[in-house]
């Protein structure tokens, strides 16, 4: 990572302040997910309804499972990716939601992961949220990211032929262009 990134990192992440009552659902949240995975899981922001967790990849399935069974949150809403070439990083964000606790019924975490550009593969949260299924599919078909454990990494949108690099990639280009 350079300078540049590291620090825009820094400054997201946040602190849990115990006095902080503003968002309380926020906090009730945040903090069991601090005191289970200290530095393993970065709260990169929070609001009232909405709050941003990083992890390393190889801590994705173990936080996933913790919201799941832990505090309800039992479906992906949404996945997406974002392709960071000048980090050579793509960042995979998960919209989990809850139908089952009505307390979290309203709030959306988003657990996030970065996975390296020249190899990107993370583990499929296909086993624990099946509704990630088209998610997965969808961001292995436009960014090149390969989920293991995933049923079907495989085409769906793009032509069966596609030869060039993924889509959504910075550095794709429109031949001709």
């Amino acid at each position: 990572m350079d300078k540049n990134s590291t620090k825009t990192t820094q400054e997201n992440e946040i602190s849990l302040k115990e006095e902080d009552s503003n968002y309380p659902l926020s906090n009730t949240l945040l903090t069991s997910i601090n005191s289970n995975f200290g530095d393993n899981a970065k709260i990169v922001y929070k609001k009232e309804y909405r709050s941003k967790i990083m992890v390393k990849p190889e801590n994705l399935v173990e936080t996933a499972l913790f919201l799941r069974n832990n505090h309800g949150f039992d479906h992906v809403e949404s996945a997406s990716g974002t392709d960071y070439p000048a980090d050579n990083e793509i960042e995979l964000n998960y919209h989990l939601g809850s139908y089952s606790n009505i307390d979290y019924y309203p709030y959306i975490v988003i657990l996030s992961t970065r996975v390296n550009r020249d190899d990107p593969k993370s583990n499929s949260l296909i086993n624990i949220f099946p509704s990630v299924e088209y998610h997965e599919r969808e961001t292995y078909e436009m960014l090149g990211v390969y989920f293991l454990g995933h049923p079907r990494n495989e085409r769906f949108i793009l032509p069966e032929d596609w030869a060039d690099i993924p889509p959504l990639r910075k550095d794709f280009r429109i031949k001709g262009r």
